[in-house]
């Protein structure tokens, strides 16, 4: 995999010398980590415990690997399954002002609330509610909607101030990268921490750097997520088609395909497993809107993320040629029923020992 593809820095998928001049600063930022940690777990530092379960899906490295679609899907998994999820997020990205903590709702701009969690308020049939303050966000949604019996928390996997019930590690086909911390490497916290389950592809765990692999942590289970294209939406007309009408109506056209995600190879990879060929790609930095200048120099029909459509304005020039990719989430069979184990239970404590406020 290389650098343009994977979203990350050259140096964070190999042990080269870019990455060895980087270890000092790796050190020190896993000490710093590991100190943080070890506060909330002695108590040091006190997290705020809600009065219903509180689900956090997170990862263990920079960047994205696919949460917000596994957070899109569990809502909609625990409403058939008869709960009412609420979804909390920081925002990230969001413009300096922006109230402290808001709902998010479908007109809501996306500079206000960041760009996922506006795409949660628009797909998700549930509350969404954003701030900084995530144990904040947390308690003003749950006064303003009392019928939450779960919250999914986008993102917050090292934020321990909101406690936890079930975490819940998504990855993606990158895994590791270099198995090495920030900035060396791309790793938030050791690939080994504990964590409830393991979310992903089953490419994931197959090479060494794999959780079930290396670690404790293979001990929890895993359950395999596989993220295919939907259907395809115009931005200027709202029309919607299959891949396969997509590609019948294109046929004669070359396709393009722009992304401003945390991994736009799995994004483009997507649309080849699909059956789409495409003749030109290009992304850009993850939460940025895609410049309106780079997508009139792609040729023909242009996909993009559902996220980053959400960022195109509906005077845009050329918005006739724009399509954006709906996603079907599919999961292992025994997941949901495993989760609705652990939210049964009634009992719900800290993990690792930490303590409630």
């Amino acid at each position: 995999m290389n650098q343009a593809s994977s979203g990350w820095p050259r140096w964070w998928l190999h042990r080269g010398a870019a990455a060895c001049a980087l270890l000092p600063l790796a050190a020190l930022f896993a000490g710093v980590a590991a100190l943080r940690r070890l506060a909330w777990r002695r108590a040091w530092l006190r997290a705020w415990r809600a009065p219903v379960p509180v689900v956090v899906v997170g990862n263990l490295t920079a960047g994205g690997s696919g949460k917000t679609p596994v957070v899109q899907w569990l809502a909609q998994a625990l409403r058939e399954a008869g709960r009412h999820p609420g979804i909390v997020s920081r925002g990230y990205g969001r413009r300096r002002g922006a109230t402290e903590p808001m709902a998010v709702l479908p007109g809501t701009p996306a500079q206000d609330s960041g760009d996922e969690p506006l795409l949660l308020s628009r797909l998700c049939a549930c509350p969404v509610w954003v701030g900084r303050d995530r144990p904040a966000a947390a308690r003003a949604l749950l006064r303003e909607h009392p019928e939450v019996d779960v919250l999914l928390s986008d993102d917050g996997l090292q934020h321990y101030a909101l406690a936890r019930d079930v975490e819940l590690v998504v990855v993606d086909a990158r895994g590791a990268g270099n198995g090495w911390p920030l900035p060396a490497g791309p790793l938030r916290e050791p690939w080994t921490r504990a964590r409830d389950a393991t979310l992903g592809p089953r490419a994931a765990v197959a090479g060494r750097s794999a959780p079930a692999a290396s670690s404790p942590a293979g001990a929890t289970p895993f359950f395999e997520i596989r993220r295919q294209a939907g259907e395809l939406r115009n931005l200027a007309d709202g029309r919607r088609l299959s891949v396969a009408a997509f590609r019948r109506e294109h046929a004669d056209s070359p396709v393009s395909a722009a992304a401003a995600i945390g991994n736009p190879g799995q994004f483009f990879d997507m649309l080849r497993d699909a059956g789409l060929v495409l003749a030109h790609t290009a992304s850009a930095p993850d939460h940025r809107a895609l410049p309106e200048a780079l997508l009139r120099e792609l040729p023909g029909p242009v996909v993009l993320t559902e996220k980053d459509a959400l960022k195109c304005g509906l005077g845009q020039p050329g918005l006739e040629r724009l399509w954006a990719l709906g996603l079907r989430v599919e999961a292992d069979p025994g997941f949901v029923p495993w989760l609705l184990a652990r939210l049964a239970r009634g009992a719900w404590s800290p993990p690792d020992g930490f303590t409630s406020a």
